[in-house]
């Protein structure tokens, strides 16, 4: 069987950047699962997964992965910058 990293598969190299907290400690090895996100823990003891989503299809497909493992969501978290070819980019949407 081969495992396909879904974060590979961006399309035109965009995304957002996103941190998911879940209640636990979850082991690194999952990342590759979770469309390679990077895992780490916080001072609770909750896993921070964070890093680029490419678009909302993938980040309901994390999503339900996290429901299937049977791990409790805590929070999601958008973060306001656009990425571009693993470059952050200025979100100028919040500028007036």
């Amino acid at each position: 069987m081969v495992k396909e990293n879904r974060a590979s598969f961006v399309d035109g190299d965009q995304g957002i950047k996103y941190e998911i907290k879940i209640k636990g400690h979850l082991e690194e090895h999952w990342s590759d699962w979770l469309g390679g996100l990077a895992i780490g823990q916080d001072r609770e003891g909750n896993s921070l997964l964070s890093g680029v989503v490419p678009d909302q299809a993938a980040l309901h497909g994390i999503l339900a992965q996290i429901r299937d493992m049977g791990l409790t969501l805590i929070s999601i978290t958008p973060r306001s910058e656009n990425v571009v070819f693993g470059r952050e980019k200025h979100d100028v949407s919040s500028e007036s």
